[in-house]
């Protein structure tokens, strides 16, 4: 890289990072040193993420379970807590597994599995033409395959009753709880991905209701939500098919429902 990294110009960066409020500007600081490729460009990165772009909308990545998943301008970025979904989707999906990743962004979920699952087959979907795009590029090279449409209309009908491992990442913010969302998420992120009705749950019951006739005998559906909705994303998806459960992981405040089909 030919951008000189001098004391100077690190300790300028951090200044400009911690003015405008960001509060891991050392760790922010080095991650745009290390992808500008000169001062002005570096000049121009801080002042997008000062703007309050999201630090990886600004660099165009965002580590994700050990890989870099390409996160363009627009796009939903994937959460560190969304690891622990994903752990427990690799962790259900034999070799040659078929999986979708539905509402799948970035495809971050779909490149976890093509990653770490031998053989496994991956189709994702989502509505947003930009998401679309975006998980075609970090899909596409690795074997999967991306659909753009609504939840389950967009997969191919002869998936249908033999998807195996079923990730959905579905929006689960109440509506009226949007606008405390930090600004990079409300202002810089797709509603459409954030937005989950009145009480958070809505796109689940939509994906429960269908969940059951696209996963094959023993097949399982897995969805991230929070801890206060848990008991209730549970009663959403009984009834369906599916013999609900929820898994925890504290250290990463994480909550997924695991359901299986009957």
């Amino acid at each position: 890289m030919s951008l000189d990294t001098s004391f100077s110009l690190r300790s300028t960066t951090v200044f400009r990072l911690r003015a405008a409020g960001c509060v891991f500007a050392e760790d922010e600081a080095e991650l745009l040193l290390s992808a500008a490729r000169d001062a002005d460009e570096l000049d121009a990165m801080v002042g997008r993420r000062a703007a309050g772009l999201p630090l990886e909308h600004v660099v165009g990545w965002a580590e994700f379970s050990g890989l870099r998943i390409a996160v363009d301008p627009g796009v939903f970025v994937p959460r560190r807590r969304t690891e622990f979904l994903v752990e427990q989707a690799v962790g259900l999906a034999a070799p040659g597994s078929v999986c979708v990743d539905l509402c799948c962004g970035s495809g971050a979920a779909g490149a976890v599995l093509l990653s770490a699952v031998e053989d496994v087959e991956v189709y994702a979907s989502d509505i947003d033409p930009a998401a679309v795009r975006c998980a075609r590029n970090n899909l596409e090279p690795l074997g999967g395959r991306v659909h753009e449409g609504d939840l389950f209309a967009a997969l191919p009908g002869a998936l249908r009753g033999r998807v195996e491992v079923l990730v959905a990442n579905v929006p689960y913010v109440p509506t009226e709880e949007v606008g405390l969302l930090p600004p990079e998420a409300r202002d810089h992120e797709p509603l459409v991905a954030l937005d989950g009705g009145a009480d958070g749950l809505e796109v689940l019951r939509r994906v429960a209701a269908e969940a059951a006739d696209w996963l094959a005998p023993g097949g399982t559906l897995l969805v991230e939500t929070s801890e206060r909705q848990a008991a209730r994303a549970v009663d959403a998806v009984a009834g369906h098919g599916l013999t609900p459960r929820v898994v925890s992981c504290e250290e990463r405040y994480a909550t997924v429902l695991v359901s299986t089909r009957l």
